[in-house]
C-alpha cells in the first residue's frame, strides 16, 4: 500500500510531520535501540555483528527528541503564523540538524553492511533491520519534506523582501 501524498501547505505539512513522522520516530527508536542492544549482546563476537549501532541509535534518540521539539515548539508554530522576521536563523538550524543525520544514516548502513543480514539471522536480527530500514525511509523523507518543500516556502519569502 503506497501512502498518500504529503500536502505542500505549510500549515498541512507541518502537521503531517508531526502526525506521521514525529509520532513514528518516537515509536522506532526506543524499539530499535532495544533490539540493537540485544543483538550486539546476543551476537557479541559473531561475524557481521553491528557493533555501536545501540550506542548510535540512543545517541539519535535523544538527537531527533530534541530537534523535533525545536520544529514543535518554535519553528513549526511561526510557519503556522505565515513566518517571522528572521525565520531563515530556526530553518538553517535545521538543514545542519538534517546533515547531522544524513550521516548517521550513512553509519547505520555502514555499520549494518547495508542492511545485510548474516545467514541465519536470528528474529530479532531480522526485525532489526527490517525496523532500520523502515526508520531510514521514514527519516530521509521526513527531512526531504522539509529540505525541498517546506522550507524553501519561507526561504524564498525572505529573499524576495529584501
Amino acid at each position: 500500500m503506497t501512502e498518500a501524498a504529503a500536502p505542500s501547505e505549510p500549515t498541512a505539512l507541518t502537521r503531517h510531520i508531526e502526525e506521521r513522522y514525529h509520532a513514528r520516530h518516537r515509536e522506532q527508536l526506543p524499539q530499535l535501540v532495544a533490539m540493537a542492544e540485544r543483538v550486539e549482546d546476543v551476537h557479541f563476537g559473531d561475524v557481521g555483528v553491528p557493533d555501536g549501532l545501540s550506542a548510535l541509535l540512543h545517541e539519535m534518540l535523544g538527537e531527533l527528541e530534541v530537534h523535533m521539539k525545536k520544529e514543535e515548539l518554535i519553528l513549526f508554530p511561526a510557519i503556522r503564523k505565515g513566518g517571522m522576521p528572521g525565520i531563515e536563523t530556526p530553518i538553517a538550524v535545521m538543514r545542519a540538524d538534517h546533515a547531522g543525520h544524513d550521516r548517521e544514516l550513512a553509519e547505520i548502513l555502514r555499520l549494518t553492511a547495508n542492511l545485510t543480514l548474516p545467514d541465519g539471522a536470528c528474529g530479532t536480527w531480522t526485525g532489526l533491520y527490517r525496523g532500520l530500514d523502515e526508520f531510514t525511509r521514514d527519516l530521509a523523507e521526513h527531512m526531504r519534506l522539509e529540505n525541498d518543500v517546506l522550507f524553501p516556502q519561507f526561504e524564498a519569502e525572505r529573499r524576495a523582501d529584501v
